[in-house]
């Protein structure tokens, strides 16, 4: 689909219908332009998997037609995806500093940073971009330098919000000006594309600086080492465990390279100037108790964060029982297995855990129902289209924009194609959209080959199979069986040789043809599994010719 000169469309290729991986495409005057390129984290659903990608096939199999892509912020789930996709994409990154040291980081770990085009985009500034006028709008987030977007073209004005709240008193950052929002919607603004994750909060999320006194008292009244784990990229809460540090007499300990990266350039680019000096974990162990205050990723619950290293005991940093973990981040849904588990080992431990249900220990970072009706009434849009959201905040959102008085509003999902512009808002088809795992360093389809082999190996087991034959194809020999994960636990040697006398008997069943012959020893094999364990694991055959 190639959109015509005097419309406006717009495809999710990721991050409407689900939380996370975050991907926008803008289509006008036969170009597109695409906003953010992020990632999602793993489940259990993906054995052996950290990071999802997107697909983006629709947009690879129109590259001379991609201008560039625009970052509104430094989340993984808006840039995640950079290092591993961007090169091929072959355009332009355009980014404002934070932001954009955040990417070149990426992309030089990755190795290929002098083959991207990474643009530096000033907070406030605009670039033309093929048929696309990017106006950046500096909003309140948690990190730093977060951007809406006012993308013209002339088929009409769209405001793309990117993550944001409004907080009055950022502890990094300007507060979000009303009157350079009201000046916006008088130029007139015919969409509106918006966050909808907090949508069915009845408050705003309230500003950043009030997080510093809960955390200070509640560290204040803890006896012993105190761990806080927080969003690495959360630059504003590292500032303000920074102040609370000094404010409790206790030294402070950064712990994870996702959090030595956020500082390093947070630095460079101004911010954090009077972050308190940090001690390593191996001083921080020495110190007296009391005396120390740990900051830690890992309170999603991910296996090789930080937080989860010291739950098991495998980091430097120990907690012992009278320690505390305060958790100051919100659980992004899908995790609280994942969260409950480390909770429950920390526990088991003697440790005592805060989250923001016992003490103002967190601020969300994405707008409550107030919030967004004050965008309404500063932007007064023609059509809503919500994003950032699984289904059922995007069909709230839609309710709510509505009965604050916002004409019109379209609900779409991942891969549907949306004439924006002009008239109203109709969906003209569909993209193909789906996921990519990133294995290794290899990029896979999450529902190929790879990935259901390895989910029916985790569910069902293995079971190997090696025979011999002679020139004449007799057996010889007993066939040899090894078994992986199948539930024989103290049976297991009566199971081989069942299975072995299984396999030799369909080895010498009278086909004489060798790939018969496997078949029929698989098959034979995991019937033998089937009848003594209900399961039906993959059996390989291998085939020796003497």
């Amino acid at each position: 689909m190639t959109p015509k000169n005097n419309e406006l469309l717009f495809c999710a290729l990721g991050g409407s219908g689900e939380i996370g991986m975050n991907v926008n495409l803008y289509g006008h005057a036969g170009k597109w332009l695409m906003v953010d390129c992020g990632v999602t984290f793993a489940d259990a659903a993906y054995p052996g998997i950290d990071i999802v990608l997107p697909d983006l096939a629709f947009i690879e199999d129109r590259l001379d037609d991609l201008v560039g892509i625009v970052l509104t912020h430094g989340h993984e789930d808006h840039i995640g995806a950079l290092p591993y996709l961007a090169e091929d994409l072959g355009v332009p990154l355009y980014a404002t500093p934070f932001t954009a040291g955040l990417i070149r980081g990426k992309l030089e770990e990755e190795g290929n940073a002098n083959r991207v085009k990474l643009r530096m985009v000033q907070p406030g500034g605009s670039e033309q971009i093929g048929p696309f006028n990017v106006r950046f709008v500096e909003l309140s987030h948690s990190i730093p330098e977060p951007n809406a977007l006012v993308i013209e073209t002339a088929a009409g004005r769209v405001f793309h919000t990117g993550d944001w709240k409004l907080d009055p008193n950022p502890v990094i950052g300007r507060p979000t000006s009303g009157e350079a929002l009201s000046a916006i919607g008088d130029e007139g603004v015919d969409v509106l594309v918006c966050d909808s994750t907090n949508v069915f909060n009845d408050t705003a999320s309230g500003s950043e600086s009030s997080v510093r006194r809960g955390l200070a008292e509640t560290i204040a009244k803890a006896p012993g080492r105190v761990l806080v784990t927080t969003f690495a990229s959360n630059a504003a809460r590292l500032h303000t465990l920074g102040e609370v540090a000094r404010e409790t007499g206790r030294k402070l300990c950064v712990t994870g390279r996702s959090l030595d990266r956020i500082l390093k350039v947070a630095r460079a680019c101004g911010y954090l100037k009077d972050f308190p000096e940090t001690v390593d974990p191996e001083t921080a162990m020495r110190l007296p108790k009391n005396k120390v205050l740990i900051v830690a990723t890992g309170g999603q619950g991910e296996p090789r964060a930080a937080l989860a290293r010291v739950a098991d005991g495998s980091h430097t940093i120990k907690l012992d029982e009278g320690d505390t973990v305060i958790f100051s981040s919100k659980q992004i849904p899908g995790n609280e297995i994942a969260i409950g588990k480390i909770q429950n080992t920390l526990a088991a431990k003697g440790v005592r855990m805060v989250t923001e249900r016992q003490a103002h220990v967190h601020v969300s970072g994405h707008p409550g129902r107030p919030e967004l009706a004050q965008m309404y009434g500063w932007i007064r849009p023609t059509t809503l289209v919500p994003v950032h959201g699984e289904m059922r905040h995007m069909m709230e959102h839609a309710r709510y924009a509505q009965s604050q008085g916002v004409s019109q509003a379209i609900v779409q999902s991942d891969g549907d194609i949306v004439r924006l512009l002009p008239g109203a808002p109709q969906k003209l088809g569909h993209a193909g959209v789906g996921r990519l795992v990133l294995d290794g360093d290899v990029i896979l389809p999450a529902d190929g080959s790879t990935i259901n082999e390895r989910r029916k190996l985790a569910i069902n087991g293995q079971i190997s199979v090696a025979v011999a034959i002679d020139r004449q194809g007799r057996g010889i020999g007993r066939p040899q069986v090894r078994v992986q994960g199948v539930p024989v636990e103290e049976d297991r040697v009566a199971f081989v040789e069942d299975a072995a006398a299984a396999a030799e008997e369909a080895l010498n069943g009278g086909k004489r043809e060798i790939e018969k012959r496997r078949e029929d020893i698989r098959l034979a094999v995991r019937r033998v599994a089937t009848r003594w364990t209900g399961k039906k694991p993959i059996v390989d055959v291998l085939i020796v010719q003497a």
